[in-house]
């Protein structure tokens, strides 16, 4: 279904791109300029300062982070514009941490556990979304700056994973001690999909490199101004804010 979602949506932004300056090619929008990214998203949804309950980070493998789009720039004054756009992306995650005294719940052989645990914890996200940024640009030969808010909405989303290898202390650190392996029918699981929210608003600051008439490339930073999970949600100690890089490649419909 996800691949299907994918290919539908690569599919209807090349045609939106390709035809865009043929609908708009008189008036206001005669000077627009339209293009195509295709990219790759790295980072994660975090906290934006360590806990010290976070020891380190045992392994933090990539994730199918895919971002396609397509964007329309309308020049304003001298090297000023307004750039606008649509992109289809993954802002997934996968990370097993090493935790000492870290509040959470999780279920572990039917009975549901909530406290403090000690030991390696998995998360695995996932976050499909349509994108839409709204950008200021500034031009320097054949360097774009550029900076301005998002706004997403997920069509796919998980959260889940699972706590091992140590103990939970039930209720509060002084709690009854609960021990969790390594196998599925001794470790802790978790799944706070329900949780997370269906829309997300940040803000993206990039570059886009001009090397060739048409192709280019591109470097962005982006951060939530909220948590990936709704302002009621208290199970996980921190907010954890969405915080990716990305990077890629550009072409000019010009």
């Amino acid at each position: 279904m996800k691949k299907t979602i994918l290919i539908a949506a690569v599919a209807l932004l090349t045609a939106v791109g390709a035809q865009a300056q043929s609908f708009f090619h008189k008036g206001v929008l005669s000077d627009v300029k339209y293009g195509a990214r295709l990219g790759y998203n790295l980072g994660g949804s975090a906290p934006l300062n360590m806990p010290a309950s976070i020891r380190k980070m045992n392994k933090f493998p990539l994730t199918p982070n895919i971002a396609f789009g397509i964007n329309a720039e309308k020049p304003l004054d001298g090297d000023f514009g307004l750039m606008v756009g649509v992109r289809f992306e993954n802002k997934g995650m996968s990370v097993d941490a090493s935790v000492k005294n870290y509040k959470m719940e999780m279920v572990k052989g039917g009975e549901r556990l909530g406290g403090v645990f000690t030991g390696k914890v998995v998360t695995k996200t996932t976050q499909w979304m349509f994108t839409f940024p709204v950008q200021a640009t500034f031009h320097y030969k054949k360097v774009t700056f550029k900076a301005g808010p998002y706004v997403s909405y997920l069509t796919g989303r998980e959260f889940y994973g699972w706590a091992y290898d140590g103990y939970i202390r039930v209720d509060d650190p002084t709690g009854p001690k609960v021990m969790l392996g390594s196998t599925p029918d001794e470790r802790g699981d978790y799944d706070f999909t329900p949780d997370m929210r269906r829309w997300q608003v940040g803000f993206d600051v990039g570059v886009d490199w001009a090397f060739g008439r048409r192709f280019g490339a591109y470097a962005d930073l982006s951060c939530g101004f909220h948590g990936i999970h709704r302002s009621g949600f208290k199970i996980i100690e921190q907010t954890l804010v969405p915080i990716y890089g990305s990077i890629g490649v550009t072409y000019a419909f010009y």
